[in-house]
């Protein structure tokens, strides 16, 4: 294969996590919206639609198959692919997780909300910035870029362990509210994962461009 048309599948590579990215990010958006509103089928269409995310996951594992099968390539472009495997995989997961947000708006249908929505949406404003940025960080290559979603992911794990502490307390003061509140939990709970996993993206982009995979605090799993 010419080197050309092989930098062209490269680029086609960082396109589909472009896509990809864009999805994922998209999925949360609507999670968090039927959350606000209450909208039960915009919930079911989100977990439906998760469908779509993990197909165009699975079309570009086998688009880096193919290339490691056929090419050998080495070095950077070997590390991008490698890469590309790991982020799909990354992006597939926090596609799981906006999905889980519309299972919870499934599982609460009219029950009260037990704690106002705070800090929750403003997880997710910053969960998805984190998405994004780290996203365009693996396009671009950008190491220094890279590292700053890993520096807001911080900010993420404290805004949930306060709302962890909040709901906890409104458990342990009115039983009734131990079902909403952990519907409210788990929806803390997925975001802080997405935002997580938007730093292991970070960790990834880092690697592919340098050949070193730093250690952010995150775990991969």
């Amino acid at each position: 294969m010419p080197r050309e048309q092989f930098q062209r599948q490269l680029a086609a590579l960082q396109d589909g996590i472009l896509e990809m990215g864009s999805m994922v990010d998209r999925s949360i958006e609507r999670s968090m919206q039927s959350l606000f509103d209450r909208d039960v089928e915009l919930a079911r269409v989100i977990i439906e639609e998760d469908n779509d995310i993990n197909s165009i996951g699975f079309h570009l594992q086998n688009q880096c198959i193919s290339l490691l099968a056929q090419q050998g390539p080495m070095a950077g472009d070997l590390r991008l692919i490698v890469s590309v495997t790991s982020i799909t995989s990354e992006l597939e997961r926090m596609g799981d997780h906006g999905k889980g947000i519309a299972k919870c708006v499934v599982m609460m249908q009219d029950e009260p909300l037990v704690k106002p929505l705070i800090d929750i949406p403003t997880m997710a404003t910053i969960a998805r910035r984190m998405l994004r940025e780290a996203v365009q960080a693996f396009v671009d290559q950008d190491v220094d870029a890279a590292y700053k979603v890993g520096e807001s992911d911080d900010e993420v794990d404290h805004l949930y362990d306060q709302v962890y502490a909040d709901l906890i307390q409104i458990m342990i003061g009115d039983q009734t509210t131990i079902e909403p509140s952990t519907h409210l939990l788990w929806v803390a709970h997925n975001l802080e994962r997405i935002a997580d996993r938007a730093t292991n993206i970070a960790e990834r982009t880092v690697y592919s461009a340098t050949g070193m995979l730093p250690q952010m605090d995150v775990s991969m799993y």
